[in-house]
């Protein structure tokens, strides 16, 4: 009986000693819980205060990409069109013959200087209006042909200067 009571004495402070560390394993897994607890907390607290940024994101991303696709199609479209216009302008409004003004052919004895076509005039006129729109004149020269100046006079599409005759600005059709 003696042996009996000693083996349950000694089994008995084993349990309590098993019982005990298995209190302090509880108690250290509790607070690794609580701690896993606050950092899914925070987690997601982070998470919801981002998600509109992450958003504003995703929408400026595809915003951008479609201005870009855009952009895309309008250069196309602008190379189009001036390929179109200067096809139209070749054909219909050729340089004069030689290049020269029959005025250069009976009195100057030198060549005279090279014509602008009117593409090249109205890319002038068009340039300096995109490039300076407070000041669009261009100073006529020599290399203007006067026809291709007064019909640009003539139908609108230019105007002179109130103060300088000499000088021209293409009419502001975008405003």
């Amino acid at each position: 009986l003696q042996k009996v009571k000693s083996d349950l004495e000694k089994m008995l402070s084993a349990v309590c000693s098993q019982n005990k560390q298995l209190g302090e394993d509880l108690e250290r897994e509790q607070q690794w819980y609580e701690e896993q607890e606050q950092m899914l907390s925070t987690l997601n607290r982070i998470e919801e205060e981002t998600k509109p940024q992450v958003e504003q994101l995703y929408k400026t991303r595809y915003f951008y990409t479609e201005l870009h696709n855009k952009m895309l199609k309008l250069k196309t479209y602008k190379r189009e069109l001036l390929s179109a216009l200067g096809e139209f302008l070749d054909e219909h409004f050729p340089l004069p013959q030689g290049g020269r003004s029959a005025i250069n052919k009976n009195f100057s004895p030198e060549p005279a200087v090279e014509l602008l076509a009117l593409q090249d005039i109205l890319e002038i006129l068009i340039n300096k209006l995109m490039a300076t729109p407070h000041e669009p004149y261009v100073t006529i020269n020599e290399l203007f042909w006067p026809p291709y100046i007064e019909l640009l006079l003539r139908f609108g599409i230019a105007l002179r200067h109130p103060e300088d005759p000499n000088r021209m600005r293409l009419e502001a059709f975008h405003k």
